[in-house]
């Protein structure tokens, strides 16, 4: 080929690019034009809440949807019947994960997905995590009742084993498909009569052939209650979530000597629990330094021997440490250890502290906040940017795809209890911020 043909071509190829830059920018003010004033039917999506707490109803109104047992399994069940009647294709990993996807214009591009889990605590509510496999399913309905095609397909994901409740670790399906765990470390894991998850997975018949393992993915959201009470305190309808806390846990263990109650004076004792008050206050202290962020929780404690005239050989103390930032939360336990070290010291006590669990400080994606704080300003809600101080699939999420949460008040900010209440306007609201997050996402290459 000449030069002069050799040109031609190159100029002919680059008219076609300027064509298709064009053509695709077009499309997409289109679609952004057509989808602005899109709501989500809220009335449906209460009543497929409603529909999904029968199953599991506790007697005060939340639910017991532990997960891998038969309830689950109807849950389960019931949400892939669903996702089939709007033309749904349905695929589940070898974690159990489901994956519900909404085909896009162009399948080649990685999807935006959404989701969070079925499962609950023994006696959880009608809310955590549902409300976030819900409102994604209602997303996926509303654009199908409109007949609006996105470039990018969509996903709802529902994850395995997120609260812990029957097995431990907590969020085990999320962190295998994210490389946290391998497959034989999340399939062994046991609940409290033996059972293995990848037993359990078999014998309900959800342990899929696809492998748990990320792929590429455009955007991930996940829509949930906030699980505490600022949303409602702040009297704001949407919180835009920046990051989650880092959590660390701890046994603190002190060691003592043993003597009876009665004929031991107190200025001789070696006594474990004379150093647990001074510690607690210290530490409380430390939380007020780094407020209003900083969170401190002593969740157990324990005696041995647990005996009432005796004062105790061992003290074992639960330390949560909490904070968004991870230089902080670094900080934090530092000056835990030293503030052991001076108080054992002082009490001639022995002292271990022993790392239960490191979770280090998220921070969501700069790109995946701003979807949703464009939704919010789009819908006009009342908002503001908080971190979460819960764990959520999130965490494990936006290791591997660019993610970001989006939470709704529940009333007196509880959870994890059949109390646990939303308003249904709350729900609707966080399910249109959703929907349009989503589609901002979703309609653009």
């Amino acid at each position: 080929m000449d030069h002069s043909a050799l040109g031609a071509l190159k100029h002919f190829l680059n008219h076609c690019k300027l064509i298709l830059k064009h053509a695709t920018h077009r499309t997409y003010s289109m679609m952004k034009l057509e989808t602005q004033t899109l709501t989500a039917n809220g009335e449906r999506l209460w009543q497929s809440l409603e529909e999904m707490a029968k199953i599991g109803a506790g007697q005060n109104g939340g639910c017991n949807r532990q997960a891998l047992t038969d309830l689950d399994k109807q849950g389960r069940d019931l949400f892939i019947t669903w996702c089939k009647k709007i033309g749904c294709t349905v695929t589940i990993d070898s974690m159990g994960n489901i994956f519900s996807r909404r085909a896009g214009i162009n399948n080649e591009l990685p999807p935006v997905i959404t989701g969070s889990h079925l499962d609950t605590q023994p006696t959880g509510g009608k809310y955590d995590g549902v409300y976030g496999v819900l409102a994604g399913l209602e997303v996926l309905a509303t654009l199908h009742e409109h007949d609006i095609q996105t470039l990018h397909p969509i996903e709802v994901v529902v994850w395995t084993n997120e609260e812990g409740a029957r097995f431990s670790p907590a969020m085990i399906g999320s962190g295998v498909w994210a490389g946290v765990f391998d497959e034989t470390y999340g399939h062994s894991r046991t609940d409290s009569e033996g059972n293995t998850i990848g037993q359990e997975l078999d014998r309900i018949g959800y342990k899929g052939s696809q492998p748990a393992t990320a792929k590429p993915i455009k955007a991930a959201f996940e829509l949930h209650i906030e699980q505490g009470p600022i949303l409602e305190i702040e009297q704001k309808q949407i919180g835009v979530v920046s990051g989650v806390q880092g959590m660390r846990w701890y046994d603190l263990i002190l060691e003592g000597q043993p003597c009876h109650a009665g004929p031991t004076p107190m200025s001789v004792r070696i006594d474990p629990m004379m150093a647990i008050g001074p510690i607690t206050q210290r530490l409380y202290q430390l939380a007020e330094k780094f407020s209003p962020w900083a969170r401190v929780t002593f969740g157990d404690i324990s005696a041995q021997p647990a005996a009432r005239n005796t004062v105790p050989e061992r003290i074992t103390l639960a330390v949560d440490l909490r904070h968004p930032q991870q230089d902080v939360l670094q900080e934090m336990d530092k000056a835990f250890r030293t503030i052991v070290n001076q108080e054992a010291h002082k009490y001639k006590l022995a002292s271990c502290i022993r790392d239960e669990w490191d979770s280090p400080a998220v921070q969501f994606n700069q790109g995946c906040i701003n979807a949703v704080k464009d939704a919010v300003e789009d819908l006009g809600y009342s908002n503001m940017e908080l971190f979460s101080g819960a764990g959520h699939d999130s965490v494990y999420v936006s290791q591997v795809a660019p993610t970001s949460m989006i939470f709704i008040p529940c009333e007196n900010g509880i959870s994890h209890n059949e109390a646990e209440n939303v308003l249904p306007e709350d729900v609707t609201a966080g399910c249109n911020v959703l929907l349009h997050a989503i589609l901002n996402s979703a309609i653009k290459a």
